[in-house]
This record gives structure tokens, sequence and C-alpha cells, in this order.
């Protein structure tokens, strides 16, 4: 496993991150949006995060655009989470893409699925990610991506 290096998310994620756990708790659509809660490492005590889930091809992947965040930390420390999707909670086992995998990832799965979004490329660039169309290859030296298994 790979740790990846440091990303500073934009200052709306920290002002945004609130309202968004309020409004997917109630089931709201917010995009691709879900709630993951994972085990604090240090405390132990559960932390809920809003989280950009990516469902294609019967797959499930968590990315850490933003890198070494608390939640990220916090899922490669437990290996486990809940998921709450709308009303939906379910348990999965989350799995650490390596540096080659999250590369491949980011060219052959994201890459084509954002560029066939109108705004992909844009949502991409306003999050600061924009390298993971660019360069997937550099966007996985510091964005860790987790593969999601249902319990």
């Amino acid at each position: 496993m790979s740790i990846a290096s440091p990303v500073k998310a934009p200052s709306f994620v920290r002002l945004f991150n609130p309202i968004a756990r309020r409004v997917l708790k109630v089931g709201a659509l917010l995009g691709p949006n879900a709630l993951i809660t994972v085990q604090g490492r240090k405390s132990g005590i559960p932390r809920t995060t809003p989280i950009a889930l990516v469902e294609l091809d019967g797959g499930r992947w968590v990315i850490g655009t933003f890198g070494e965040t608390n939640w990220v930390r916090n899922l490669r420390t437990a290996g486990e989470a809940t998921l709450t999707v709308g009303r939906n909670r379910e348990r999965v086992i989350a799995r650490e893409l390596s540096l080659e995998e999250r590369a491949e990832f980011f060219r052959n799965v994201i890459g084509p699925y954002v560029r066939r979004l109108r705004i992909g490329g844009l949502l991409l660039s306003v999050l600061g990610a924009k390298e993971i169309l660019n360069d997937p290859a550099q966007a996985a030296e510091h964005r860790p991506v987790f593969e999601l298994r249902a319990v």
C-alpha cells in the first residue's frame, strides 16, 4: 500500500460538509454523494463524512480527492465502514488500491466516465482534481482510492 501525499481541500469544502451531512441524512440527493461512517483511529468514536461514491459496472469506490484527510486515515486503519445512501445503510469492507491500481482506475474508469459528463471536467477543476484527467499517474500519487464491498 502506498500512502498518498497531502492535497489541500478548497476552502468551500469545510463550509459545505456540515450542510451536506444534514441533507444526505434525510435522503436528499446531491449527485453521487453518500455518507461514510468510520471508527476514529485514535478516539474510537464513529465519524461521519460526506463523500462522492463512484458506482460503475457493479463496482463501488470512494476517492480521497483531497488526499490524506481524517476520513481516509480512519478508513485505512479500520478497513470497514458504514455507507449511507439516502435512507439505506450498509456495512462495507474497504480495500485501498495500490499506486498502480489507482493510476489505472483514474485512466480507465474515472477518465472515460467524467469525460462523458457535460460538466465532469468543470467539476474536477472546481475540486482541484483536474489532474485525474490530465495526468492519472500524478493524481494517483496523492489521491487514495478505496474499493468498497458489502460485508
